[in-house]
């Protein structure tokens, strides 16, 4: 974990292309007079795969913006297994409960390389008193993750396992000709759709024997969007 200034980040010294702090709505509002105000620095974070950025229930004094690569947040049911209950991308936040004081509610988990920005709650509830837009900036983020959360909710706990993989695949944004989707791990794919590993398996193998998929190693290729819609959508 390495310390940023904050002014440094502001004026783009720092490689924070994604980082709330300078691109974002969140904090674009910030001009120059702000940062003699402001003593605590911005924290670079590196993840590897599998790496944890913080544990559910650990009470913490930052939230994250990711900057890049791909985070799971998880939650553990009594019988020991998990539900991923949502997947961060480039630009997200996450660990805003810690703005009311709350511990974690998740394991927030890296499932690829990840760069993060770790932001002292102090700073934001400093400029949130300066600066009413970065108020109303984090109330939206909180219904951002709201909403996100009721998605996950309604689309991948409900329907035949068939579905639930096609809406993934969809909701993962699957390639078109000439792009490629990471595709993580079984485990990780039935902790999102409330799937057994061996239920996944076998659905990703019939989608791919059906020609829907196209894929090398852990890479999706290609896939027909159309006939995945229709499966997703209880069509077929």
């Amino acid at each position: 974990m390495k310390p940023i200034s904050l002014h440094a980040i502001w004026l783009g010294e720092a490689k924070c292309r994604y980082c709330a702090v300078r691109n974002s709505a969140l904090f674009a509002g910030l001009e120059e007079s702000d940062f003699p105000h402001i003593h605590q620095p911005i924290k670079d974070v590196a993840l590897a795969p599998q790496d944890a950025l913080y544990h559910m229930n650990e009470r913490g004094n930052m939230l994250f913006t990711l900057r890049s690569g791909v985070m799971k947040l998880v939650q553990y049911l009594p019988d020991g297994s998990q539900r991923i209950v949502r997947l961060l991308r480039d630009g997200n936040a996450l660990g805003l409960e810690a703005l009311v004081r709350q511990p974690y509610q998740h394991d927030a988990v890296a499932l690829s390389e990840c760069e993060v920005c770790a932001i002292p709650v102090e700073v934001v509830e400093q400029l949130s008193r300066q600066q009413p837009r970065l108020h109303r900036e984090l109330m939206a983020r909180w219904q951002q993750a709201l909403s996100e959360a009721d998605a996950w909710l309604t689309q991948f706990t409900s329907g035949t396992a068939r579905q639930r993989v096609a809406r993934l695949l969809l909701r993962l944004a699957c390639p078109d000709e000439g792009d490629q989707l990471q595709l993580f791990s079984r485990e990780d794919i039935g902790a999102m759709v409330g799937l057994t590993t061996e239920t996944v398996s076998r659905t990703i193998a019939e989608l791919r024997r059906q020609g829907l998929l196209r894929d090398r190693g852990a890479q999706i290729q290609q896939c027909d969007r159309v006939a995945l819609r229709r499966i997703a959508d209880g069509e077929e």
